[in-house]
């Protein structure tokens, strides 16, 4: 058996001036077409002598400019002419065909030969045109790969293999190499890759589609855009190939919609084939577009382009889903390189696929059973970390004990006020366990370091929920009594509440007093506060059941992606949070803020005297950041007042109390307020501290906590110094708005 014949074509550029020429190609009825790379514009072009431009067209960077002409057209860029070498149309190879259209990226003659087969066992294909994005030279053994193998596949008549001597890529562009470089690419999964040379990154000559066509495709019988690691599938119960799905269209044209695809794992020392590839991402949104024509249905008006054809408008249905395998487009070692491993899930098309089609045992995900609640068990135990909070542990210890958390584990380090002292007591009485903080010598930030001794820590193993917070938060539940039971009810079965922080100012308090925060702070941000950024950061309380592999600060880490389908996540109106927040999300958005069931009070600042001290300590999890006015200025909010917690302090009042009741504590606390207000005395004596406190009470800074609403994320990352004083104004106009360039250095 003779097999499908394999045609090679090399395309030979041409250079005009400082422009280059990818083809040149002379249409049936006689005009020619000259197709520009990127980078010419079309009033750098004019006609030479004995040539006739009859239009220009722009397609993406790049240009197709159409001439008649007697003899050879000539062209001229910037004045420097040049006669075009013509290339006929060779439309008789494709006609009458159902054709593949491809670009081949590197993969291999294996690889192609499946795909090949593929489409022309499930998809009726009988031809397929291929550009090679290999350098010119490169791919003799590939060709004779394939040569050889194209006499096994049954159906195919023809291959057309096509390569041309220049990049079509720009190395500038962001890297589909590398899916993390992507524009979209998921915030905190996003690495920094090297860009490839312009022979594999992604391709700009979007002009090349109508280059196909009119040189090679225009008489074909159907025409499917897929690239060499793509696969068509059929919907489920479907017979029609793509190709007759598309003649039976109006238009002449159907969408053909792709998701990537991705092996779990290779086995070591195989190369990735399509049989390995059973996993999708369960939280991947966007679509590939590509598309399926039938030339003549769709007319000469219609324009091909890399996602669609233009003038050809498919209804909605008239779609053909298709997977790309990443791990064939982009190689690697280990496919955590390409994909974030926590996203993927099997899939049960592609595992079908792999075994029946491929004839292929792919490496399967691990099972992990999946968790058993008991509803009825909801003991909580919250993770934390202190460094001189000793005047603020008692109301805060007692607080969520009155709401109904029963378990504390508090990290601690370098503490200087009796902290250590006191929460040592409080784990005497069995309050509270308290653990010095294991960070040093690490490399770890102290709060990363906690909570990853903290899971190895009975009291968080046996914990029915667990949350990550600080002792200047406060888990302020609004239904029922405010305890966490009536939230646990009222949420209905979440087992990941997401609490949104309230951004509580000083309220205009600068003299530290030892009464309760709740009681004492009661103006804050509005509920609809975009910025700054930490306006709607969250801390999650979540059931213990193994949905992920670790603690986080603001919600667990490490999603386990067997079980990403037991997650039922609310936000803090008990409204379900979107798939896409599962792995990474750490703040609300538009879409996903919440209050009305539960808010975290977030009492960041304090007074302004208990806030040189805490500049003065450094953040548990910020050491490297100094705590200034551009921190007091983004975290003091002053705008509105809520008073919702407070209907707590009772129940506040009655567990101080209890706690009070025992001299030894009664002593502790009073201690570490005795040194609080004494470090508070030291440090107004100094220049520094002393002027840093004029700032922070003055009426300047007392405006801008309540107008933060006019200004934008910028001013934040800036600081209150970017503002003119005449922009201080306490009631600003509606419409105001205030903001500057991004700046260099993050204060």
């Amino acid at each position: 058996m003779a097999g499908p014949e394999l045609i090679q074509r090399e395309i030979a550029h041409q250079d005009i001036g400082s422009a280059v020429v990818l083809d040149v190609v002379r249409l049936e009825r006689g005009e020619v077409q000259a197709f520009f790379a990127v980078g010419t514009k079309a009033e750098q072009i004019s006609a030479g002598d004995g040539t006739e431009i009859k239009g220009i067209r722009s397609v993406g960077d790049g240009m197709i400019v159409s001439v008649e002409a007697e003899g050879a057209p000539v062209l001229a860029v910037d004045g420097t002419a040049q006669a075009l070498r013509v290339s006929e149309a060779e439309l008789g190879l494709f006609e009458g065909l159902d054709t593949l259209f491809a670009t081949r990226n590197g993969e291999s003659a294996q690889v192609t030969l499946d795909w090949l087969a593929y489409h022309a066992e499930k998809q009726g294909a009988e031809a397929a045109l291929i550009l090679d994005r290999c350098q010119p030279g490169q791919g003799k053994q590939y060709l004779k790969r394939l040569k050889r193998g194209l006499k096994k596949i049954e159906g195919l008549k023809r291959v057309v293999h096509v390569v041309m001597d220049v990049p079509l890529g720009d190395p500038s562009l962001p890297s589909e190499a590398h899916p993390f470089n992507a524009p979209d690419a998921p915030g905190k999964d996003r690495m920094e890759i090297p860009a490839p040379s312009p022979w594999d990154s992604p391709q700009r000559e979007l002009q090349l589609f109508e280059w196909a066509r009119h040189r090679f495709l225009d008489r074909a019988k159907g025409v499917a855009l897929v690239d060499v690691c793509d696969l068509i599938v059929p919907h489920s119960g479907e017979t029609e190939t793509v190709f007759e799905t598309t003649r039976a269209s109006k238009t002449g044209a159907i969408t053909l919609a792709g998701r990537n695809c991705y092996p779990w794992r290779v086995r070591k020392g195989e190369e990735a084939g399509f049989g390995d590839h059973i996993c999708v991402q369960f939280d991947a949104r966007k679509l590939r577009r590509r598309w399926c024509v039938a030339p003549q249905i769709a007319g000469d008006s219609a324009v091909w382009r890399l996602i669609r054809i233009v003038g050809a408008n498919p209804e909605a249905t008239e779609w053909r889903p298709f997977y790309r395998f990443m791990a064939l487009r982009h190689p690697t070692d280990t496919v955590s390189q390409i994909v974030p491993k926590t996203s993927l899930v099997e899939d049960d098309r592609l595992l079908a696929l792999a075994e029946e089609r491929f004839g292929h045992k792919p490496v399967r995900m691990p099972e992990i059973g999946k968790p058993k609640v008991d509803p009825q068990s909801n003991r909580t135990c919250i993770i934390t970390c202190m460094k001189n909070e000793g005047p603020f542990i008692l109301e805060w210890v007692a607080y969520h004990r009155a709401i109904g958390v029963q378990d504390f584990i508090v990290y601690t380090n370098d503490c200087t006020d009796g902290t250590d002292d006191f929460l040592d007591l409080l784990q005497e009485k069995g309050i509270l366990q308290h653990r010095d903080n294991p960070f040093k010598g690490t490399g770890l930030k102290p709060q990363h370091a906690a909570l990853q001794a903290g899971e190895k820590e009975e009291i968080i193993k046996k914990a029915d929920w667990v949350i990550s917070m600080d002792v200047d938060e406060f888990i302020n539940v609004k239904v029922g009594k405010g305890t966490l039971e009536d939230l646990f009810e009222a949420t209905g079965g979440a087992n990941m509440i997401s609490c949104t922080w309230r951004l509580f100012g000083n309220s205009d308090i600068h003299e530290f007093v030892d009464e309760p925060l709740i009681a004492q702070y009661t103006r804050c941000a509005e509920e609809m506060t975009r910025k700054p950024h930490q306006a709607w950061g969250f801390k999650t309380l979540f059931r213990n059941i193994g949905l992920f592999k670790k603690l986080g600060v603001h919600r667990p880490k490490g999603l386990n992606p067997q079980l990403w389908d037991q997650i039922n996540w609310v936000n803090g109106s008990g409204v379900p949070l979107p798939k896409d927040m599962y792995r990474n999300a750490w703040r609300s958005t538009t879409s996903s803020v919440g209050y009305d069931m539960v808010q975290l009070n977030h009492y960041a600042v304090r007074s302004a005297e208990s806030f040189l001290v805490k500049r003065d300590r450094g953040r548990v999890n910020h050491v490297d950041r100094d705590q200034g006015l551009a921190y007091w200025f983004r975290m003091n909010n002053n705008a509105t007042e809520d008073t919702s917690i407070q209907r707590m302090i009772p129940m506040l009042r009655e567990e101080m109390d209890r706690l009070m009741a025992d001299p030894e504590i009664a002593e502790a606390h009073a201690y570490c307020v005795d040194k609080h207000r004494a470090k508070i005395d030291a440090l107004k004596a100094t220049e520094n501290y002393a002027k840093f406190y004029d700032d922070l009470t003055g009426e300047r800074m007392e405006t801008l906590a309540r107008i933060h609403h006019v200004f934008g994320a910028n001013v934040f990352l800036a600081g209150p110094d970017v503002i003119p004083d005449d922009v201080v104004q306490k009631d600003p106009p509606e419409g105001f708005f205030f903001t500057v360039e991004k700046q260099k250095t993050v204060h």
